[in-house]
């Protein structure tokens, strides 16, 4: 399982005192608020470094953060275009039968009869339910909502879903 979030991206500063505006990458933006320390890097594969987190205010659909690292404009614009990244154990706590879009990614798809139906390459966000596309081995793509209706099993030890196919949704040939 992945250890590291990437849960915003530093898009500016914000005032002179070395605050810095990040687009929130998350479902709850509010997760900020409990964070006591956090990575800055490029990217989770590169280098990070640790920052503490002095405060946290929200801006319409931003979050504005102050580190106690950070005290001028001229470092906080040096993190522009950076992630704000978190270690697994700082995460939100997810309700049961919930998973992180992560763990779900490259997860094997199977049918209730054992059928693979390929693996689990993205999950969209709609809105009223997730949907995730699972490509097959052909390329082909199957668009399968998130429901519980459908999904019937995750199992993250074993790279494993099992679902149960609405009739219709994939085009049998005949």
């Amino acid at each position: 399982m992945i250890q590291f979030f990437e849960i915003g991206k530093i898009v500016n500063t914000h005032g002179v005192k070395g605050e810095i505006k990040i687009i929130p990458l998350t479902d709850d933006p509010n997760r900020f608020s409990e964070l006591k320390c956090l990575f800055i890097a490029p990217s989770i594969s590169t280098e990070m470094e640790k920052y503490n987190v002095e405060g946290v205010k929200y801006q319409k659909n931003f979050v504005i953060l102050k580190l106690e690292e950070i005290n001028d404009i001229d470092t906080a614009q040096s993190f522009k275009d950076k992630f704000v990244i978190i270690d697994r154990k700082d995460a939100i706590k997810l309700e049961k039968e919930s998973y992180f879009i992560c763990d779900l990614i490259n997860i094997n798809v199977f049918d209730e009869s054992g059928n693979n139906l390929g693996y689990l390459k993205e999950v969209l966000k709609t809105g009223s339910n997730d949907v995730y596309i699972v490509k097959n081995n052909t390329g082909k793509e199957i668009l399968i909502p998130a429901l519980k209706t459908v999904i019937k099993g995750v199992f993250l030890e074993e790279k494993k879903m099992v679902v149960s196919l609405p009739q219709g949704l994939i085009d049998d040939e005949v």
